[in-house]
């Protein structure tokens, strides 16, 4: 396996960077719009899709600010964060995601993150 190239990607969400933190911190929230089904022990996410089963490792959180996770099986430094940023003039929030993927599947993973982000935005109610 190659080495994995970091992305960044924002996404401008309509909520506030309390209730959004709860979207992306929270088995509950994550369950909304990111996996079928979030369970967690303690630091251990376990994320499901269509019966499918990852464990993730929450790395760091701030309250309100970030979320830093890595894969369990990952034999690299690769992990994702959802940073939420809020623009100091506009008051706009952003979502902003750092995560890695092989050179040749960027697109395809940006593609998965906006699709995410998507219904994350249904499930907030923001457009």
């Amino acid at each position: 396996m190659g080495d994995k190239t970091k992305f960044e990607i924002e996404f401008v969400i309509q909520a506030s960077p309390q209730m959004l933190y709860q979207y992306i911190s929270t088995p509950s929230g994550l369950s909304e719009w990111f996996a079928d089904n979030v369970n967690s022990r303690g630091e251990k996410f376990n994320f499901i899709w269509d019966g499918a089963e990852e464990t993730a490792k929450m790395l760091k959180r701030k309250s309100d600010e970030f979320v830093k996770f890595a894969w369990e099986d990952n034999e690299d430094d690769s992990f994702f964060e959802m940073r939420i940023i809020v623009d100091e003039i506009t008051k706009d929030v952003s979502l902003f995601i750092t995560d890695f993927a092989e050179e040749d599947e960027i697109d395809e993973a940006k593609m998965l993150w906006e699709n995410q982000i998507s219904d994350l935005k249904q499930v907030l109610g923001s457009t």
